[in-house]
C-alpha cells in the first residue's frame, strides 16, 4: 500500500510558493510543494491543513484538487494528492524547510524537485505554457 502524502499549490500574484527541506534527514536539500503525510482517518484536505500548520506557521484554505501523482512501487511507494490552497492567516515560518521562494510557474523546471513531485511539475508547466497569451 502506498504512503499517501499532500501538497499545496499555493500562488500569489502569479507566482507559485516552493519549499526546500532542510539539509538533514529524508529528501533533504530538495525543492517541494509544502505537505506531508496523511495520518489515520484524516482526509487530505485535514492532513494538508495540518501540515501547513505544522511546517509553514500559516492558516490555509485548502482548495480544489489538481490531480495525483505516483512514485515507486510497493510498501514505499508514495501517492501524491495535490491542491490549490490560499493562506489565510499565519506568518510563514520555516521549521521543516530551511529557504521558500515566491516563483513563476515557468520557473518550476529551474529547481530540483522532490521525485514525488515531478510529475505535478510537469503539469503546471504544461498548464503555464497554455495560458500564455
Amino acid at each position: 500500500m502506498a504512503i499517501r502524502v499532500t501538497a499545496a499549490v499555493i500562488e500569489r500574484d502569479k507566482t507559485v510558493l516552493i519549499a526546500r527541506r532542510k539539509m538533514e534527514g529524508h529528501r533533504r536539500g530538495e525543492w517541494e510543494f509544502p505537505g506531508g503525510t496523511i495520518e489515520p482517518r484524516e482526509t487530505p484536505e485535514e492532513c494538508l491543513g495540518r501540515e501547513l500548520r505544522e511546517e509553514l506557521g500559516i492558516e490555509a484554505e485548502v482548495g480544489p484538487f489538481i490531480g495525483r501523482s505516483l512514485y515507486g512501487s510497493g510498501p514505499r511507494s508514495i501517492e501524491l494528492l495535490a491542491f490549490h490552497a490560499s493562506i489565510v492567516g499565519g506568518e510563514l515560518t520555516l521549521r521543516e524547510h530551511d529557504e521558500i521562494r515566491w516563483i513563476k510557474p515557468a520557473e518550476l523546471g529551474d529547481f530540483a524537485f522532490a521525485e514525488p513531485d515531478r510529475p505535478l511539475i510537469r503539469a503546471l508547466l504544461k498548464s503555464a505554457r497554455r495560458s500564455r497569451p
